[in-house]
């Protein structure tokens, strides 16, 4: 169309062209926030099975284009291909989760303690949602927001990342595939973002914003938000300890720790960012992981012999250079890795550093990489407060034969979500949050569901 400007999408594994998609502008953006609007009355009004159905048809279609769908997201991401689909599957059970979910929205009605009157509670949608989105999980961060708030009778307008808007664009015509009426669900990709956001927040139509992305933006977005006192669901950053006690059971605890850090090439907020080794099993535990991890090919993720893709961009590569770079220099060795690809990607060799130091720079902030830095502790009773001292608290990790010390460990750390014996979490029929710096609210299970429903109650006599 003449006038359009269009935003390159290019593979971070050989810098070719993908696609291109329509550069949205603030006028585009707040169009879509309009259609959202408009449509909103009558897709509210729309009942909940036949909204559980259109879920549930969506669902359907995302398995049947599953390989496709996998494809465009190692294309325009840079993960591997098993990554990409098992991502394709984890979102797609968003659909089916939440169309199963659209029918289940509760009330109450009971008699007032007092006796005078009858209290009479009931469920709305919260009414136009704004979606912003990463850039790691293009499709299920897509599908974990569009779900639960169509479900509740939302309408909505998604902002991907601009780096990999491809994998939310094909959703949204999964959606319309599926029975979505038009002006429900609406895509744009403002690049520069901001501006379009803020524009967006402060239209007077938004209700509902919920945001997955750095802890450093989500405090913005949470200020610009507070101005027309918008209701916020914020997924926010991670900087997750990985606790191996002296009684793990060492090949559970290798295979695990290769899932919690290794998931989607270390790029997940969930991702193990701190390993604490008990110094009874420290040897033995490196000699085993970093095997492991050395063994992994870095490479084209479409290539069947790959184990990690590419980050997404030179600023992700660098910045992963960086803080490895900066451990070395504060007496961390290298076990393995500790290098950028030797072509042109933006790939980095999966890397163990030992002799990591309790207060390393590497251990304050989030790595978004296949890095894990070891710590050797003595102190089984000290190493929670080593856990708990971070601003972030999205999940944990322990590994223990102890069920009890595990529960009673779990139990004081300070994070949303705590992976007992397993280096995975996420399920969309489980809650998924953080407390402190790692955001506000629950997505997945039945809380993702409320998370875009207000609460009604009437006092009356009848």
């Amino acid at each position: 169309m003449e006038g359009v400007t269009t935003i390159d999408i290019k593979n971070p594994y050989d810098g070719s062209l993908v696609g291109r998609v329509p550069r949205a502008d603030i006028a585009d953006c707040l169009a879509a926030v309009d259609r959202a609007d408009t449509t909103f009355a009558s897709w509210r009004a729309t009942a909940p099975r036949v909204r559980a159905e259109v879920l549930r048809k969506a669902w359907e279609l995302m398995m049947a284009d599953h390989e496709s769908l996998a494809r465009t997201i190692v294309q325009e991401n840079g993960k591997v291909l098993a990554d990409a689909k098992a991502e394709v599957t984890y979102a797609a059970e968003f659909f089916r989760w939440f169309s199963e979910e659209a029918v289940r929205i509760d009330g109450d009605y009971r008699r007032a303690p007092s006796g005078a009157n009858w209290l009479l509670v009931s469920r709305q949608p919260v009414g136009v949602s704004l979606l912003a989105t990463p850039w790691n999980f293009p499709a299920a961060m897509a599908t974990r927001k569009i779900g639960p708030a169509l479900a509740a009778g939302c309408t909505v307008v998604l902002k991907p990342a601009s780096n990999t808007p491809l994998t939310a664009i094909a959703i949204c015509e999964i959606l319309r595939r599926a029975g979505v009426p038009d002006g429900v669900v609406n895509v744009v990709v403002p690049e520069p973002a901001g501006p379009a956001v803020s524009a967006m927040l402060s239209s007077g139509k938004v209700r509902k914003l919920s945001f997955t992305g750095s802890t450093a933006v989500g405090s913005l977005l949470l200020a610009q938000a507070a101005e027309r006192i918008i209701n916020c669901s914020m997924e926010l950053g991670g900087n997750a300890p990985l606790v191996i006690f002296d009684d793990a059971d060492l090949d559970v605890a290798v295979e695990g720790s290769l899932l919690a850090k290794m998931r989607n090439g270390g790029a997940a907020c969930t991702a193990a960012n701190r390993f604490f080794v008990h110094e009874k099993i420290h040897d033995r535990f490196v000699d085993a992981f970093t095997k492991r991890m050395s063994s992994l090919v870095l490479g084209d993720g479409l290539d069947p012999k790959t184990h990690v893709g590419a980050l997404v961009s030179r600023k992700e590569q660098d910045h992963v250079a960086a803080l490895v770079d900066g451990a070395v220099a504060e007496g961390a060795t290298v076990a393995c890795g500790g290098k950028r690809a030797s072509d042109k990607s933006f790939g980095y060799h999966p890397t163990v550093l030992t002799d990591v130091k309790f207060g390393a720079s590497i251990l304050q902030e989030e790595i978004f990489g296949p890095v894990a830095p070891i710590v050797r502790f003595t102190d089984a009773d000290d190493i929670l407060a080593h856990c708990n001292a971070v601003d972030h608290g999205l999940v944990s990790y322990v590994f223990t034969r102890d069920v009890g010390r595990g529960l009673k460990f779990a139990e004081a750390l300070e994070t949303g979500m705590i992976g007992l014996n397993r280096g995975l979490v996420s399920d969309p029929a489980a809650p998924f949050g953080g407390v402190k710096a790692s955001g506000l609210g629950r997505e997945g299970g039945h809380d993702g569901l409320l998370a875009f429903l207000e609460t009604k109650y009437v006092a009356g006599n009848w």
